[in-house]
């Protein structure tokens, strides 16, 4: 059953722990098909490096098991998944990772300004990374405490905790959550070397609205990317 999506799912999340996203059989991820509105996700407690398609476990937005090939339960976090893809139209992926940056401020509840322009590809309406308010992993409050955050922003810090990001495809959402880890990295080295608690100065998000393709490219008859 949806054995393409499940490979999806395998590639991404092995690749987020290759680039030290997340570590420690930490993090989750998740795809939506979106014709079925069946939900292809991560195990609980499993490496990694030892995940096959045949683990990634299929479930309704119930948060029923349709499938579990291998007799592994869902991620204990699904209940975040599936509330993402039940306030979030038009998301088919979720990416939940543990970089070390981005977790730091999110143990601050320091949301992560717009230091550099590139926040502006996350879906940051009011031109910040917002931080979800704090939620026990596994429960309902975990997976309410998302909402909010992410109808301003595809990304969110979740406090004491780490990332969340939201896209139509997994692979987006993945470079999504490493672009909320490379700004948080950029963001603390700013704040070290300015110190005593001074802030960096930030794009401000009325600038981050006007980007557009330069019209002076002259592109090929037909091209559009």
């Amino acid at each position: 059953m949806l054995e393409e999506l499940k490979k999806q799912v395998v590639q991404y999340a092995l690749a987020a722990d290759r680039s030290g996203l997340c570590k420690h059989r930490s993090g989750n991820f998740s795809v939506r098909d979106p014709e079925t509105n069946l939900v292809c996700i991560t195990p609980t407690g499993m490496d990694r490096e030892e995940l096959t398609y045949h683990d990634v476990v299929v479930m309704d937005l119930d948060a029923k098991v349709v499938e579990a090939e291998t007799g592994h339960r869902p991620t204990s976090e699904s209940l975040m998944h599936l509330m993402v893809y039940k306030t979030r139209p038009g998301i088919n992926a979720v990416a939940h990772t543990h970089s070390k940056f981005a977790t730091s401020f999110s143990i601050l509840k320091k949301p992560i300004p717009a230091v550099v322009y590139e926040i502006a590809n996350l879906g940051c309406k009011e031109g910040y990374i917002p931080v979800a308010e704090y939620g026990r992993p596994g429960t309902p409050a975990l997976a309410e405490s998302v909402v909010e955050p992410l109808k301003i922003s595809d990304v969110a810090l979740m406090e004491s905790h780490g990332v969340i990001a939201v896209d139509a495809v997994l692979k987006e959402a993945l470079l999504k959550a490493s672009y909320v880890e490379e700004l948080a990295e950029i963001y603390y080295r700013t704040l070290t070397i300015l110190g005593n608690g001074q802030e960096p100065h930030v794009v401000p998000p009325e600038e981050l609205q006007k980007w557009a393709y330069p019209q002076e490219i002259k592109l090929l008859p037909g091209e559009t990317k």
